[in-house]
């Protein structure tokens, strides 16, 4: 499994335009989000070692703030390669854990592109302007690691955001899986190497 830091964009960058099919094939538009208390994107996938560490706990994220807070998952993995993650295996995982999001699939690419995603999983917090408020960790806990999987990081940012507070500071980088991508659609944004 490889080591893969996510880009940490600017913040302030304003939410690229996404409008993807969900898993059960309903098309999830970036726009039903606009003039809202903003959005958290997180690019997952269901076979990195990392978001299997977390699924319990980004499904316990979805429901506490479901309410308030809308939240999609996104999946860009290459599924020629990784066929566990397309989206039949998409609808299995998110019965499976409970997922009270979408979890949209981007076949093309294009939105992880657009994101400046690197890996799995990667979270991008944006405010009620659709601007990046936090684009950092769920917490410290990884695979092996014996940290407490709480989502402390995630979470405070969130609850800050939502109160008007400052955002915590600094934001550390998500670790995880490089996403997987298809053969000549490696992003220019970073090395793979």
């Amino acid at each position: 499994m490889a080591l893969t830091p996510s880009t940490m964009i600017p913040l302030g960058t304003q939410a690229p335009h996404f409008d993807l099919p969900n898993y059960d094939g309903n098309y999830v538009c970036i726009d039903r989000y606009k003039g809202g208390n903003g959005l958290l994107v997180m690019f997952i996938s269901n076979h990195c070692p990392f978001v299997i560490h977390l699924k319990e706990a980004l499904a316990a994220l979805g429901r506490d703030y479901g309410g308030t807070l809308p939240i999609i998952a996104i999946g860009s993995n290459d599924v020629s390669k990784y066929p566990v993650d397309g989206p039949e295996q998409m609808g299995v995982d998110a019965k499976r854990f409970g997922y009270a999001f979408p979890y949209l699939y981007d076949e093309t690419q294009n939105v992880a592109k657009a994101y400046h995603a690197a890996c799995t999983p990667d979270f991008f917090l944006f405010d009620a302007e659709l601007k990046l408020a936090y684009r950092g960790q769920f917490d410290g806990s990884r695979p092996g690691n014996d940290v407490k999987i709480d989502g402390a990081d995630l979470r405070r940012a969130i609850d800050s955001m939502l109160a008007g507070e400052p955002l915590p500071s600094p934001q550390r980088a998500s670790i995880g899986c490089n996403i997987k991508w298809k053969p000549g659609n490696e992003p220019d944004y970073f090395d793979l190497g």
